[in-house]
């Protein structure tokens, strides 16, 4: 019987944001394809969206009572010790039944447990982190797995060096070759050909200071001679589809088409989640990185200047947007020089194939 009809048993956990959900799908996927009869079992947190999304996937899920440490003291805190043992519990019940063959974690809460009691088991097991400063989670089980994938230099600070490789990120394959779809891009979006474009966005939920920024900016953007796709998230597209309206301004609660909406930028402006970061890389287009200051360990922050540092995009901080956006994008939008030096910088940064070289180390795991 050959290894690709082995009918291997693969347990992964991720969750909390796409931004860990989407990265084990797409493992998944490509182990699915190298592997038809293999069977596959997601760990999530309950209430999450990862209950929803993997399942949408196409793939099985469970879900552990678990969530992270809130960082005052809340009640919610007083009940983290005992989530934590239900859930160590329940992973071990999970495992025991399941018997996977390998355990993969791309961060979240659920990911802890379940990946604490893969390794203590014996099962072999891979984290994947997606960002430049990891989260505690990972942190903590880096000492327990056989590897750690990565998407940035330098994170010998926090995991052991022997057990690194630099892979990236894993994205969608259809942002690959997004240039040869730049025209049906512009009729998708019926926008005016050879006037620039500016890309907007904040996330699949939206952020208020980039919304609020937009329609501060509107007419500056005008006399950029600039008309904008700009998804607003769901949360804000009740108060701002009015401004949809105007000419050269398009408002999206959230665009399906993101391979389109790349193809037709001619800059983005947006947050510096993991995964967006990754995939502006494959994309190459001028950036700027506007990170939330909102999430743990200001993560966004730290992706942002990952990149800034090679000369390869702009970062406003959200506190300087009222400040600074219009000298900088306006400079950016003036300088074809620049526009060109960003995009070739980013460009060199792109890790394409990293699910690939993810699920390469996977499966030397499940050869062992």
């Amino acid at each position: 019987m050959s290894s690709k009809d082995k009918t291997y048993k693969i347990i992964l956990s991720g969750g909390g944001t796409g931004g860990h959900i989407y990265p084990a799908i797409a493992i998944a996927n490509e182990l699915k394809s190298r592997y038809p009869n293999a069977k596959f079992l997601f760990v999530g947190a309950k209430g999450r969206m990862e209950m929803e999304k993997v399942p949408q996937a196409g793939f099985e899920i469970k879900g552990l009572w678990i969530t992270g440490i809130q960082r005052q003291l809340t009640l919610k805190n007083l009940m983290f010790p005992l989530k934590l043992i239900s859930s160590l519990w329940n992973a071990r019940k999970i495992i025991n039944q399941f018997k996977p063959d390998v355990a993969i974690g791309t961060g979240g809460f659920a990911s802890g447990p379940l990946l604490q009691i893969a390794a203590l088991k014996g099962v072999p097991s891979l984290i994947q982190e997606q960002n430049s400063y990891p989260g505690i989670t990972n942190k903590l089980l880096s000492k327990k797995v056989a590897k750690v994938c990565v998407a940035y230099n330098g994170l010998e600070r926090f995991f052991p060096a022997d057990k690194i490789i630099k892979t990236g990120n894993p994205v969608r394959q259809d942002l690959l070759d997004i240039s040869s779809k730049r025209e049906e891009a512009i009729k998708h979006f019926n926008l005016v050909e050879g006037k620039q474009t500016l890309l907007v966005l904040g996330g699949s939920l939206g952020a208020k200071a980039i919304n609020e920024l937009m329609v501060d900016e509107l007419d500056f953007l005008q006399t950029l001679n600039v008309q904008v796709i700009w998804q607003c998230g769901k949360l804000y597209y009740q108060t701002y589809k009015l401004y949809g309206n105007t000419k050269h301004v398009q408002i999206h609660q959230f665009i399906n088409k993101m391979d389109y909406a790349y193809a037709a930028a001619d800059f983005i402006i947006s947050r510096a989640g993991a995964s967006s970061v990754s995939e502006l890389c494959i994309v190459g287009k001028p950036v700027v990185f506007v990170p939330s200051p909102y999430v743990a360990e200001d993560h966004q922050t730290k992706n942002a200047n990952a990149i800034v540092k090679e000369n390869a995009a702009l970062l406003i901080a959200q506190e300087d947007l009222k400040v600074d956006f219009k000298n900088k994008f306006g400079q950016l939008v003036a300088s074809k020089e620049r526009q060109l030096e960003l995009s070739l910088n980013i460009k060199k940064l792109a890790l394409a194939n990293a699910t690939k070289d993810i699920v390469d180390e996977v499966e030397k795991l499940l050869h062992k």
